[in-house]
């Protein structure tokens, strides 16, 4: 058996999945618009079919504009036991895509979607940016003890950033243990704001878990599958950190369903998991298309294991410009060494690289999509499934324009780590920030891959 995901990269033809509706039998007239069964393509879903269950493609298949629709129906009943109260998170790399498509500044992009959000039923409207500090924060201090423990720990280095769910499931289903114990254990910003909402925010309002629906709005239909993992459910309360993925696209589909324009939506201010404060204009982190765990880690590396101060990374083209190196040099020796590795075509050179020894990182930023998070399929795409380059591009200079906040420098997080997760140290950190990955099927070591 082969692996097929190097054929997917150039296989132009695409089988198409009917999704399967969330609330078979429910016929009740009401005022949201009717919409066709979403169809999905295996194409679309970076984690080919080869890598899904048939049980896992039906749950993931639901996760379309039905089951926010079912949810938002069962609020206009009378039985309130019945009622959610529906969250709805929106990815930073998601914004760029309103915005470049209605000509709107970003932060007005981000208030007109929130406003459009509300006016369907949605209660509360978050940025998972705050998300992403507690991942890299994280992912920074596992950095750090993985590289003054590589000498005694076989598995230390190099360490994989574990923010792409699909680069994680084929890691999982097909690399097997020689790629997952080096991939860092901390969560992605998606299912850390999974966390947030089900934990933090839901004792704050003073709710069971299972009565909050929370939706995450992303650039990829991989965020579907990750949002279903087993270590992402809480049997207590019969609920998951996240309920319901949509990609950016699902959302103006929504909106072309309604006949609503982005420009026609009153602005709203996107709300904050704190009280009643509200979240001030747009923020992002290091990181030309992504979350910029490369750029934050190897600064924090360079400061703590060698008291360098980086102001400026200078990244290095190697074989294409998705696989970039960063190189810390001290006293004539190379003592940092990080890469960039977007799309599976870097990806399975770099596993090759692994399995041959010759593999000098010691940390990469690994994303499936060539481009990175803003190119994913669910956003970034013409109605024929090819890449939007005219659309891409401008993204791209929508998001570079955005300012850039250090996680280090947002007090709610410090505060959060001392109030809720009782210290930086703690058992509670671990739990609700960190998870652990793992070859799924041990047989999976014996498929003949054909690099």
């Amino acid at each position: 058996q082969e692996c097929s995901k190097k054929q997917k990269n150039d296989d132009t033809q695409s089988t198409s999945v009917d999704a399967l509706s969330s609330d078979d039998g429910f016929e009740e007239k009401n005022e949201f618009h009717t919409l066709a069964n979403a169809k999905i393509l295996l194409s679309d879903c970076l984690a080919c079919d080869n890598c899904m269950t048939s049980e896992e493609g039906a749950r993931v298949f639901q996760q379309n504009q039905k089951e926010l629709f079912r949810v938002l129906n069962l609020n206009k009943k009378c039985d309130t036991s019945k009622h959610k109260v529906l969250a709805v998170s929106i990815c930073p790399q998601s914004l760029p895509y309103f915005a470049a498509k209605f000509h709107l500044s970003v932060n007005d992009a981000a208030k007109r979607l929130c406003g459009f959000l509300k006016s369907l039923g949605a209660h509360y409207v978050f940025d998972t940016t705050i998300a992403a500090d507690f991942s890299i924060l994280e992912s920074q201090r596992e950095f750090v003890q993985r590289y003054q423990q590589r000498n005694q720990e076989e598995h230390a280095l190099p360490m994989f950033a574990s923010a792409c769910p699909g680069w994680i499931r084929y890691a999982e289903r097909v690399l097997t243990n020689l790629v997952t114990s080096h991939i860092c254990t901390v969560k992605s910003p998606q299912q850390i704001m999974g966390s947030l909402v089900k934990g933090y925010f839901a004792r704050q309002k003073n709710l069971s878990p299972d009565k909050i629906f929370h939706v995450v709005v992303a650039p990829c239909y991989d965020k579907k599958l990750e949002a279903l993992r087993e270590d992402f459910y809480t049997a207590l309360y019969n609920s998951q950190e996240v309920d319901c993925v949509l990609t950016s696209g699902e959302i103006v589909q929504i909106m072309e369903q309604k006949n609503v324009s982005m420009k026609d939506v009153t602005e709203v201010a996107v709300d904050s998991l704190f009280d009643e404060i509200k979240e001030g204009d747009v923020v992002r982190h290091d990181g030309k298309r992504s979350d910029g765990y490369l750029e934050h880690i190897f600064k924090h590396a360079a400061k703590e294991l060698f008291g360098m101060d980086v102001k400026e990374i200078t990244y290095k083209a190697l074989k294409n410009k998705d696989f970039q190196e960063v190189t810390l040099e001290k006293d004539g020796e190379t003592v940092l060494r990080f890469a960039a590795a977007y799309g599976f075509r870097n990806i399975q050179n770099m596993v090759l690289k692994m399995k041959k020894g010759k593999f000098l990182y010691h940390f990469v930023e690994v994303l499936a999509c060539p481009g990175g998070c803003l190119n994913g399929k669910g956003q970034a795409q013409t109605e024929d499934g090819k890449p939007d380059k005219a659309l891409l591009h401008q993204m791209e200079e929508v998001y570079a324009a955005i300012p850039v906040r250090l996680p280090e420098t947002n007090l709610h997080v410090q505060k959060m780590y001392q109030d809720w997760l009782e210290g930086m140290d703690s058992k509670k950190v671990q739990e609700a920030l960190h998870t652990k990955y793992s070859a799924v099927n041990e047989t999976a070591s014996n498929l003949d891959i054909k690099w």
